[in-house]
């Protein structure tokens, strides 16, 4: 009995192979090159156009300010300290007390969004140096008693040793709080967030300097704002720049910061900043009354900003493109290096 199975005999009784089973295999894997595959090339898709990730549940008023205001805080501490050291005492005392007030709503946006304050101090009971969070939490804690008692000291103006020890601490800690969370939300799955872990941290800092710099313009005496133009400036340019890079390197995914209502407030932003960074180079620096446009501008801009970022990511989580897409093309170049080699 022949040992040749029914499967290589044809229906007129030759034994042949049959074409679609005559593969030339080499060495290289399952995917070497003269090899004629028998099953299609998977094709990643999500489930009808369902979102491949879990829907955010954060609200935009709550993790949008909190991005916002800790930014504002942060940045507005170290150019207190700056101001300090630079004999600006109006412009210091400005910025102590909107870095407490900033912190303050920071909390507060935080702690509504977890629900109870109890979790915010649960959040202690950790040190996990891999976890943004774990880390945003004792950045908070340690900054948030020198921030407040710099703030305290300016405004009664008592224990001013203290208050200058304290303003030194806070702004040592300032770009930590300002740029923590930029960290965090790229720690997570949205597409938009996670991708651009590399230029956000810039992003972040560039966004919280220009509206620190634009509440020391609006705050202080235009005699006593210099450093706080000069903070607006850097801040801006450092904004803009980034922006541009992450939008390059990002591909199609940065399309929801071009388009939607990420898109609309992102480019709100950067006018408003831009806008803002100008005139307080120009007009601000002679006339009180486009001092404070020029600094409302400025923190109307950084707002804009941590919204339309905030609200681009919603939108590529929500669109299962955004995520299959990339991994395709990831897969696509492993393949083909694979191949090469």
């Amino acid at each position: 009995m022949s040992r040749t199975s029914q499967t290589d005999v044809r229906l007129d009784g030759t034994r042949d192979l049959r074409p679609d089973r005559e593969a030339i295999t080499r060495p290289g894997g399952p995917r070497a090159r003269g090899e004629r595959l028998m099953v299609p090339k998977a094709d990643f898709r999500s489930y009808y156009g369902r979102p491949v990730l879990q829907p955010t549940p954060w609200s935009d008023h709550d993790i949008a300010g909190y991005l916002f205001l800790g930014g504002l805080a942060g940045a507005s501490s170290t150019l207190a300290a700056a101001a300090d050291l630079m004999g600006r005492p109006h412009l210091a005392r400005a910025a102590k007390a909107g870095a407490a007030c900033a912190l303050g709503g920071s909390l507060y946006c935080l702690i509504h969004d977890l629900g109870r304050p109890a979790r915010f101090l649960n959040m202690l009971r950790v040190f996990k140096v891999t976890s943004p969070m774990s880390m945003g939490t004792w950045i908070l804690s340690a900054y948030g008693p020198p921030a407040g008692l710099a703030a305290l000291t300016a405004v009664t103006c008592r224990f001013p040793r203290a208050g200058r020890a304290a303003t030194v601490t806070a702004g040592l800690i300032g770009p930590a709080v300002a740029t923590y969370t930029a960290a965090l939300i790229s720690d997570t799955a949205v597409p938009v967030w996670h991708d651009a872990y590399r230029e956000m941290p810039f992003v972040f800092a560039g966004s919280a300097a220009a509206s620190a710099g634009g509440l020391g313009i609006l705050a202080a005496p235009v005699t006593e704002a210099g450093p706080a133009r000069s903070l607006a400036l850097i801040g801006a340019l450092t904004e803009y720049t980034a922006v541009r890079r992450m939008e390059r390197r990002l591909g199609m995914v940065a399309r929801p910061l071009k388009k939607g209502r990420g898109g609309v407030l992102m480019r709100l932003g950067k006018a408003l900043t831009l806008t803002g960074a100008v005139a307080a180079q120009t007009v601000a620096r002679r006339d009180r009354t486009a001092a404070v446009a020029a600094g409302a501008a400025l923190l109307a801009g950084a707002l804009c900003t941590r919204f339309g970022i905030f609200h681009a990511g919603l939108q590529s989580s929500r669109d299962p493109r955004y995520t299959v897409q990339p991994q395709r093309a990831r897969l696509e170049k492993a393949e083909g290096e694979g191949s090469r080699s």
